[in-house]
């Protein structure tokens, strides 16, 4: 069982996985889609960010709000996946929205899931095919030449102790019990040039480790030893357990949540809301610089 992340040669040396290809764009609900549909690994499904991987918005619970797992767990059923499939999960973007779907299938009791290491520019690189064929589209409908996979048998084992909301936060500002990491830039983290959410800056005492700290030149996730060097660096005196993951919208801090677990440093949790939700409720403390 895989469990954090995978090279394009294990992947394709294994046509029994089931793939999800996430990609998606921040500044177009549509580019994700159509990028899958230019080309995607064999096999793949597409898991759309603002459908599948993200629930209504209300306006006071971020941009990109999780789902209702059971919602989300019938949808994963749906596109075939079993209690016992191993699942990898890839994008083109760096694997934060892969890391999305890394997270939310171990959130609803599924651990068999990697990240393609490296997304499809690795398996491009490794001279690897594409297909247009796409035999489930992303409401679940099949069209096309393929055939739509048998449901699966998938069951809902949510784990809701993986993720905490803006109520945990806000009544452990200033204490030792938490330790908070934000995923987005360094800009973006002291405030300067905000154009996505209501407030710049930060969580009051939240450290910043931009999710592509994580990674190698060649995108790559960097060598266990080192990120577990570098997050002991972040996490100091505290366990990994009090750390809790934030960033814009509840993708890039998953990121930091797989790098953590390549790191062998388990038990930190995903405040989904982020800064999108944090910033939007004038209530609530912010820190710039």
């Amino acid at each position: 069982m895989r469990t954090t992340i995978v090279s394009a040669r294990d992947l394709a040396s294994h046509p029994s996985w089931r793939i999800f290809d996430c990609s998606h764009d921040l500044a177009d609900p549509e580019a994700g889609r159509a990028a899958y549909l230019s080309g995607h690994i064999p096999g793949a499904l597409h898991a759309r960010m603002e459908t599948a991987l993200s629930g209504p918005r209300t306006g006071e619970n971020g941009r990109n709000p999780l789902p209702d797992p059971r919602v989300f767990a019938q949808w994963v059923a749906e596109t075939g996946v079993g209690p016992d499939d191993q699942v990898v999960c890839y994008d083109r973007s760096g694997g934060i929205a892969a890391a999305r779907l890394w997270w939310m299938l171990r959130w609803i009791g599924h651990d068999a899931v990697a990240v393609l290491d490296g997304g499809l520019t690795a398996w491009q690189a490794a001279t690897l095919p594409l297909t247009a064929e796409t035999p489930l589209s992303s409401s679940g409908s099949s069209y096309g030449s393929a055939p739509a996979p048998a449901s699966g048998s998938l069951r809902l084992d949510l784990r809701p102790d993986v993720a905490v909301d803006r109520h945990f936060i806000a009544a452990r500002l200033g204490s030792d019990e938490i330790r908070i990491v934000d995923a987005r830039n360094a800009e973006r983290f002291r405030g300067v040039n905000e154009t996505l959410d209501p407030r710049g800056g930060h969580i009051p005492g939240a450290l910043n480790r931009p999710y592509a700290h994580n990674l190698t030149p060649e995108g790559l996730f960097k060598p266990p030893g080192l990120l577990r060097e570098e997050w002991l660096g972040i996490l100091g005196p505290c366990r990994p357990d009090a750390l809790i993951a934030s960033c814009g919208s509840g993708l890039s801090a998953c990121h930091n949540l797989l790098a953590l677990e390549i790191a062998g440093l388990h038990g930190a949790r995903l405040y989904a809301g982020s800064w999108s939700e944090w910033s939007a409720l004038p209530d609530l403390p912010v820190e710039a610089g």
